[in-house]
């Protein structure tokens, strides 16, 4: 249409092409194959595609790609040429694998991209902005991604880069816009989400700066659009005189937002990808998902024992012994006094005969496994944390809502090697009632080892207190690796299940 811009833009797309879902075969509305139909007939001569980062890592696609194929060129890479998009934006999690597996996406891949606030040896990864002439008019965008990306990544896979504070980018990048290029149209590309409500203001999480859509729509005048991510939430609307869009994830929504230079208004829609997928993307990457699905299906152990998970919350109320075997494992491999473990929403566990697929439905992302040493007050700290995760209503323990989002249910943990008791009807910070090692109080000095995931190393989702406990091994293995090979070794797993967290009223 001659009088029209049309902005297509996809975000979260964590390595879905197929529509079939991994766990059951069965067909969403998802993935790349979708994409590529849905795009291809919205497009025109007129049309900007954008992708707004988190392509590398989240399926068990790409995962058999970075454990077997490495350097080789991925099937998100082929899956993205197919569709031609025009630019691309990092998110955190295309650093889960390192920066040689980032930059062969990134050079190998047609689109250029965007990224602005990250460079490694003082070069960044994408230009200030870039200009395009589309329907006449002169259009600026910039990309910028959250820069709490330290605070999630092993250093190794960030070693020599630099992230830049994202606000702090968007206010510089707009303000040289204005004075040098005066744009009809900026377009912001923030691989982050939104802080607080669109409509109230209210924090919608802790105000840690890894999200900062709201301050940037709120705070830096001048951005027509504003395209974010990261939250997987399905977003689209207008404030502040900014429209924004957040497509959700794995290509279940596809952003289109009209520029219609004659009246200058601007409509922003959510279109559900419910379209047939393309068999031009399926056989562009058929023949590694071929064997991908052959390694899945490969059956590595068995088990007599009840390793499913049914409900849940009540497997986190209950302790579930698929924990338990998380941990088993991670003792095994680290000899660490004290073992971690969080499950993941997706998580179903394991039936009689435990299959590749299993492990990485259960435990999909490249969380590399760490032992950290740790005292009693500091133990202390860290469960009272984890105790937050539940909350009383209508006189029964359930989970917490993230403010007013659902419950984060990886953002829980359960520890073996001690013995506990959370009180949930006690104050934040005094619900740890007990906490035994060997059947004695645990003391404020007294010292431990404990394995856990990199992510809440570092203090992800919130875990301060573990961060700046001093490392003991870093093993650089992932917990799928662990988790296999201790299976491997078992042959069969069978253990006395363990119930040694105590959650009560």
């Amino acid at each position: 249409m001659k009088n029209r811009i049309r902005i297509l833009a996809t975000s979260d797309l964590h390595g879905v092409i197929h529509p079939n879902r991994s766990q059951d075969n069965k067909e969403l509305n998802q993935g790349m194959a979708k994409v590529h139909t849905l795009i291809s007939s919205l497009r025109d001569e007129n049309t900007i595609v954008i992708d707004n980062g988190d392509v590398l890592e989240g399926s068990p696609l790409s995962f058999y790609h970075y454990t077997h194929n490495y350097n080789e060129i991925s099937p998100m890479t082929k899956a993205m040429n197919t569709i031609d998009y025009d630019f691309v934006n990092v998110g955190n999690h295309d650093f889960n694998y390192g920066r040689t597996a980032l930059m062969t996406h990134l050079d190998n891949l047609g689109a250029p991209c965007i990224t602005s606030n990250v460079s490694y040896k003082e070069k960044p990864l994408g230009p200030t902005y870039v200009i395009e002439q589309v329907a006449g008019k002169k259009v600026a965008i910039f990309g910028i991604v959250t820069q709490s990306v330290p605070l999630f990544e092993d250093h190794e896979h960030i070693k020599n880069l630099r992230f830049r504070s994202a606000y702090h980018t968007a206010v510089k990048t707009v303000d040289l816009l204005k004075r040098l290029e005066r744009p009809d149209y900026i377009i912001c590309v923030y691989h982050g989400g939104f802080e607080r409500d669109l409509e109230t203001g209210i924090p919608t999480e802790d105000l840690t700066k890894e999200n900062e859509g709201y301050r940037i729509l709120k705070e830096i005048p001048g951005i027509d659009v504003l395209i974010a991510g990261h939250q997987h939430q399905p977003l689209c609307g207008k404030a502040f005189n900014t429209t924004y869009v957040q497509p959700g994830s794995n290509g279940a929504y596809v952003a289109c937002v009209d520029i219609y230079t004659d009246t200058k208004t601007i409509d922003a829609t959510l279109l559900e990808n419910d379209m047939d997928a393309s068999s031009e993307i399926l056989q562009r990457v058929k023949e590694e998902s071929d064997q991908c699905e052959a390694w899945l299906n490969e059956v590595i152990g068995h088990t007599d024992m009840d390793l499913t998970i049914q409900d849940a919350l009540n497997d986190r109320l209950n302790k579930t012994q698929l924990a338990t075997l998380f941990n088993l494992a991670l003792k095994d491999a680290t000899n660490a006094d004290l073992c971690a473990t969080n499950l993941f929403g997706y998580a179903k566990g394991f039936k009689a005969d435990i299959t590749r697929r299993d492990i990485i439905n259960s435990y999909l992302h490249p969380n590399l496994v760490v032992v950290k040493k740790i005292t009693g007050k500091q133990l202390r700290a860290y469960l009272e944390k984890n105790a937050e995760f539940f909350t009383i209503e209508h006189e029964y323990i359930t989970a917490s809502p993230y403010f007013n989002q659902a419950p984060k249910l990886y953002n829980y943990d359960m520890i073996d090697g001690i013995e506990y008791t959370i009180k949930v009807s006690n104050d934040f910070g005094s619900r740890i009632i007990s906490m035994t090692y060997n059947n004695e109080e645990i003391q404020d000095d007294q010292e431990f080892t404990i394995a856990l995931n990199h992510y809440r190393a570092l203090g992800g989702g919130g875990f301060d207190v573990l961060r700046p406990l001093p490392y003991v091994q870093r093993t650089n293995k992932t917990m799928v690796d662990i988790l296999t090979n201790y299976i491997q070794a078992k042959g069969n797993i069978s253990f006395a299940p363990v119930h040694n967290i105590h959650v009560i009223r």
